[in-house]
């Protein structure tokens, strides 16, 4: 007896057998997925791009010209070569349209824009960087198909633990030797079957202090301590009775260390430009509601003047802008359901954030209670007419900072960051600081508005990543590898989720994937030193002893004794950075802004004889900075109390210094000066103490 098959399934079927087996079939279509198929085409194997992106590049291309980098010396291989080809790009007077290369003297994040001597550019216009992309695709003959979204719930076809093909939406299947998941949600991954997390990890999971919920712990500028005055999150301001304000959530944050299933604020990195010809005026969204940003209205009449803090500037009068301040361009909130979301899903979560982001640029340009400086200024810019011209001029990527995260053979925690334990098998590595924007803004016990999430830790230096962060544990996926949505605690994935870094890890992971296909083995049995060898070969950065920063003064090389803020006994909260020009060593330390007096440091030395010496604070400057410190300078004669205006620190041996005034000291008592944060008007920032001998 014969039996028909059913149309679907001989669909299936057909579609299975016609197709063309690729020796790495590679998902998504972000930087990683491009670099990732160069890196396999250059080492001899076919590889096929299947995008659900018409635009390559992800980030890289959506927006993100400010590029995320600490330590541009750990960036090799084909990252950095994309880097070089964007120098090499705007070396050309071409591409200076509506600015001149001589006028432009942007600066990135510690580093020049340009740097010449290394012919790479970190700042880019987007068309530029996805010109990159698809210069790439050309050059190397790359297979892409795009608009392809994989069938996540029958997708996935595998024989044990080994995937053998995937089929998109549309029917079409492509088979492999080798997968390598390269999208941001980690969408073939889960299909898959392999384990991975959502949201924040209890700190008790991998043994973290910055994991978890953070409510408290207040970093950067993002959070209303940084506003003049507590703000309420009611329509009546004091009054609950009146309702809460749009964007305020009302449900309890959670307590301190704990886990939980929220995901750090997405947004668009979004490009806009102050030169009138070429600049669109900022639309009105459809659905557009002013009551939206009555909060942010609350915190512009404080007289908060930080709105344009983050409009970096990149070439051709546009910028990369970022979200900073209480509130801003992060959609605080919604976007919980993203990771796991339907595709009908995550496009309704990013019109949403489209629409917020838009909104907030119309309500400040527009809404007249708006202050009139800010609305001025803001009207001055818009949108580019040459950018995302198939988009409205708007970004075709969301910023996913953070969705799925793989629980690989290797778990990436910031023990590693922190060097607190080492890393093995080293693949790359990364060095921007630990990072999380806010995940939640709630109502406080006392009934005032806050957020909480947002993190900004120091690593000290780069790190390496390691080759088992990339790969399933044994088991789950014998030939998948997973370079973006890879196996990381939330936290260390908070630093380790810098595009640069993404592109490092995707050329490893199809190194790997080669020699896993050479060797007929699971990528889990590829031998470190081979694949040390190979990308080691190819320019990667697997082991760094060089400086940590550029900017770090070496302490020894200071007159007096110098003790630095990591000598500092520190009771409280606070914070490590590296982000001002000079400072003693690594970085230096600073509270969150909490003026609540819990913050102290006391720095505690014997001198080497006693006599007279000149006390100095050692803090590097910035307007944010607390202009009533208090310090205690405890001397032979006993303590002097002072409060110290950290906004102007005078230059002195290539730092920044607060005299402290001159005492005596005994040498067989401990000198010591103590700093806390009782009732400041800012953030107080330790960057060291020195004794001078006064002769």
């Amino acid at each position: 007896m014969k039996f028909a098959l059913p149309f679907a399934a001989l669909f299936s079927a057909c579609s299975a057998l016609s197709a063309v087996e690729h020796d790495i079939v590679i998902y998504g279509g972000t930087c990683s997925a491009v670099i990732a198929a160069v890196q396999a085409k250059k080492m001899g194997k076919t590889v096929i791009v299947v995008s659900p992106d018409q635009h390559l590049g992800g980030l890289s291309s959506g927006g993100l010209g400010f590029t995320d980098t600490g330590n541009k010396a750990v960036i090799g291989g084909l990252a950095r070569d994309f880097y070089h080809r964007i120098w090499l790009h705007y070396d050309q007077d071409s591409a200076w349209v509506q600015q001149k290369k001589s006028a432009y003297g942007g600066k990135g994040q510690g580093t020049p824009a340009v740097d010449g001597e290394n012919r790479t550019m970190w700042i880019f216009e987007p068309h530029a960087a996805e010109q990159v992309f698809e210069d790439y695709v050309k050059e190397f003959g790359l297979e892409v198909v795009r608009d392809e979204w994989l069938d996540r719930a029958k997708g996935v076809k595998k024989d044990g633990d080994k995937i053998t093909a995937i089929t998109t939406l549309s029917g079409k299947t492509y088979a492999g030797k080798m997968f390598i998941d390269a999208t941001y949600e980690g969408d073939l991954m889960a299909a898959a079957g392999v384990d991975y997390h959502v949201g924040r990890e209890a700190t008790s999971v991998y043994d973290e202090k910055w994991n978890g919920i953070q409510v408290g712990v207040l970093h950067h500028r993002h959070h209303f301590g940084a506003v003049k005055e507590p703000i309420s999150p009611y329509k009546v301001p004091g009054n609950p009775k009146s309702g809460v304000l749009p964007r305020v959530s009302t449900e309890p944050p959670g307590e301190f260390g704990a886990g939980d299933k929220r995901v750090q604020a997405y947004c668009f990195r979004s490009c806009y430009t102050n030169d009138p010809s070429n600049r669109i005026p900022f639309p009105k969204p459809d659905g557009y509601d002013a009551s939206q940003y009555e909060i942010l209205l609350r915190v512009l009449n404080t007289g908060w003047s930080e709105f344009f803090e983050k409009f970096d500037p990149i070439p051709n009068h546009k910028t990369d802008t970022n979200n900073h301040g209480p509130f801003s361009f992060d959609n605080i909130g919604y976007n919980f359901d993203y990771p796991e979301g339907s595709y009908e899903k995550r496009r309704e979560i990013i019109a949403e954030h489209r629409q917020y982001q838009q909104g907030l640029l119309w309500f400040v340009a527009n809404d007249p209670r708006v202050p009139k400086k800010v609305q001025e200024e803001l009207r001055t810019w818009g949108l580019p007419k040459d950018e995302f011209k198939d988009n409205g001029n708007w970004s075709h990527q969301l910023y996913i900072r953070e969705a799925r995260r793989m629980i690989g053979s290797y778990v990436m925690t910031e023990n590693e960051l922190l060097k607190k334990r080492p890393t093995p098998d080293s693949i790359g590595m990364g060095s921007y600081g630990i990072d999380s924007h806010n995940t939640q803004r709630y109502i406080t016990p006392e009934g005032y508005v806050q957020n909480e999430g947002d993190i900004g830790v120091a690593t000290k230096g780069p790190y390496e990543i390691a080759y088992g962060s990339l790969v399933p544990k044994a088991g789950q996926g014998s030939n998948l590898l997973v370079p973006v949505a890879m196996s990381a605690s939330h936290i260390a994935y908070g630093s380790i989720r810098m595009e640069p870094v993404f592109m490092i890890l995707g050329q490893s992971a199809a190194t790997a994937a080669v020699l896993a296909i050479d060797a007929s083995i699971p990528v889990q049995s590829v031998p470190y030193a081979k694949l040390k060898a190979q990308i080691f070969q190819d320019g990667q950065i697997l082991h760094y002893d060089g400086p940590k920063s550029s900017n770090g003064v070496d302490p020894k090389s200071l007159k007096g004794i110098v003790l630095d803020d990591t000598a500092a006994k520190l009771t409280g909260v606070w914070s490590e950075s590296s982000a001002s020009k000079t400072f003693i060593g690594d970085g230096y330390t600073h509270d969150g802004n909490a003026k609540d007096g819990k913050a102290s440091a006391r720095f505690e030395t014997k001198l080497p004889k006693s006599g007279k010496y000149h006390v100095f604070l050692a803090s590097p400057p910035n307007s944010n900075r607390a202009s009533n410190a208090p310090v205690e300078i405890v001397h032979a004669g006993g303590s002097q109390h002072l409060k110290l205006n950290l906004k102007e620190p005078q230059p002195a041996d290539g730092l920044y210094w607060l005299d402290l005034g001159t005492f005596d000291f005994t040498a067989d008592q401990p000198a010591a000066v103590i700093i806390t944060n009782a009732g400041t008007d800012g953030y107080i920032v330790i960057d060291g103490i020195r004794w001078l001998p006064v002769e």
